[in-house]
């Protein structure tokens, strides 16, 4: 003998409030004409009845759409929400994207194992997507995109490079910023200037950059950030990071700074704000003052904690205009009319953190 199942539905909700089940559902959604004091007694008999609104499974398969928009992030999501660039990009692309009302899923590509497989069980093969928007420092972005355009799902990628695919594209002067940053030094008399990077590949290796490296190098923000520092100094050291972190910064620098005084770069140049305040507390641990001994730049423009007394010279990208452009394209695919590819400009901020090079 089988239980009976005892839940509400819309046609008792309707019936306690002595209206059809088509002004009940009215009253839920919000639309047509409905009264007030209608809707008011809807929703009471709701709530009596434990009744919480009509399905939103069959709403999608009436609209022909999920409501889901996924975001694809290289890294595991509690390490993603630890970059506040991430986090400023993604409450833009969720203030645009709430027009057509839909959500975010956010979804990682890091699914090399069966375990890994196991663990994500909803990935780009199989989430129920309307769009999907690209977080382009990850180096499976050819990957990505190949999987999304098999299912015919609209993508928009933030930077990263698309390789000969057709996709929108939300653009940063990473190279041109870089370069702009470079010259900053170069203009207070800098001559031994190193980088710290973030990853170049999927290993996310805490390696010295070599040519081979690079020419390899699957992750388009970091190359074009290289290649900004290396217009102005060609010679330039680099070593990337595991990631954009204050620790990874932290050991990146001391291995360019654990070298005779004679050698040792008088500015670095790293590629995020946290990876330059990791540059700062090597610094301080090796009691090389900052910037009277060492200048040191990012990129990002975020708020780190901990930087007091430093104001970080860097470079300030407009992550939530990023994201909200990124949000509007995907409205605008939906609603099938024309989005283009915008380029966005990062605005120099110079700190206490560049000096003149010591004599």
């Amino acid at each position: 003998m089988t239980e009976v199942d005892h839940r509400p539905t819309l046609a008792s909700v309707a019936a306690r409030a002595g209206v059809s089940a088509s002004t009940a559902s009215l009253a839920f959604s919000g639309t047509g004409p409905v009264s007030d004091s209608t809707r008011e007694r809807v929703l009471q008999a709701a709530k009596e009845l434990g009744y919480a609104g009509p399905d939103p499974r069959a709403r999608s398969l009436r609209r022909g759409r999920s409501g889901i928009v996924g975001v694809v992030i290289e890294e595991r999501v509690r390490e993603a929400f630890r970059d506040p660039i991430k986090i400023a990009t993604l409450d833009g692309i969720s203030e645009e994207i709430g027009a057509v009302d839909a959500g975010l899923l956010v979804l990682t590509d890091v699914v090399d194992t069966a375990a890994d497989a196991e663990k994500n069980p909803v990935t780009l093969m199989n989430a129920p997507l309307d769009a999907a928007v690209l977080m382009g420092c990850s180096p499976r972005f050819e990957e990505s995109i190949a999987i999304l355009r098999s299912r015919g799902v609209p993508v928009v990628a933030i930077e990263g490079d698309p390789g000969s695919g057709e996709v929108l594209q939300i653009l940063q002067d990473n190279r041109e910023a870089t370069r702009r940053g470079a010259e900053h030094l170069k203009a207070l008399g800098h001559e031994r200037v190193a980088i710290v990077a973030l990853s170049l590949d999927r290993e996310h290796r805490r390696a010295r950059v070599t040519p081979e490296r690079v020419a390899a190098g699957e992750n388009a923000t970091t190359v074009e950030r290289l290649r900004g520092a290396w217009d102005v100094y060609p010679e330039a050291p680099a070593v990337t990071s595991g990631g954009s972190y204050v620790e990874e910064g932290r050991l990146a620098a001391r291995e360019l700074l654990a070298v005779p005084a004679s050698d040792r770069p008088t500015a670095i140049i790293a590629q995020s704000d946290l990876l330059a305040a990791g540059v700062i507390r090597a610094a301080e641990e090796l009691g090389i003052a900052v910037p009277e001994e060492l200048s040191v730049i990012g990129f990002d423009g975020v708020k780190v904690d901990g930087l007091w007394p430093y104001d970080l010279t860097t470079l300030v990208q407009p992550a939530v205009e990023k994201g909200r452009a990124a949000g509007r394209a995907i409205v605008a695919m939906l609603a099938g009319d024309e989005a283009r590819t915008q380029l966005f400009t990062s605005e120099f901020h110079e700190g206490n953190t560049t000096a003149p090079a010591a004599r």
